[in-house]
């Protein structure tokens, strides 16, 4: 149970910081933080979390990092369900958190997008929906491969003799 709520919080925070970041500041008048702000945001929910709860419930924070650390032999499938419920159901909570904040400000119009894009017309760049689902795709498996890689055992275990190496 701990794994899960867990997962729950660190979604939790994720959507919060990350996507409250762009509903709350990205264009605020004169003092919005952009683009590189809100990237920003992002990665920095990610590294709290990582240290909050990586020793917990390793920290997946995403449905797609957890169906691809399944695929790739690395979390057992009995587990897999109840991530991606506590991931979701923390992802809703923040949302109506952000809800709530957000509608708080004069002239709130939840028809104006709540910091959500898309393709086609709905895209900054017009991109059509193979341009956003390949992007998808294409990011998501490198996002996987990359965090295999660094979380592979082997890797694991050569990182005492590099340490001792430079010394």
């Amino acid at each position: 149970m701990k794994q899960y709520t867990a997962e729950f919080l660190g979604t939790f925070w994720l959507v919060l910081g990350g996507c409250g970041s762009a509903v709350l500041a990205a264009a605020f008048p004169q003092l919005g933080i952009g683009l590189h702000g809100v990237s920003l945001a992002f990665g920095l929910t990610v590294l709290t979390m990582a240290f909050a709860i990586g020793h917990i419930s390793g920290c997946h924070l995403n449905p797609a990092v957890s169906v691809g650390l399944w695929l790739g032999g690395r979390f057992p499938a009995a587990k897999l369900a109840p991530y991606i419920v506590a991931q979701v159901l923390g992802g809703l909570a923040a949302g109506a958190v952000l809800y709530v904040i957000a509608s708080g400000a004069p002239g709130f119009d939840v028809s104006k997008g709540f910091a959500s894009n898309g393709y086609g017309a709905h895209s900054p760049g017009g991109y059509s929906l193979t341009a956003a689902l390949v992007t998808e795709v294409v990011m998501t498996a490198f996002f996987l491969l990359i965090i295999l890689g660094a979380t592979t055992s082997a890797r694991r275990r050569a990182l005492p003799r590099l340490r001792s190496a430079w010394r």
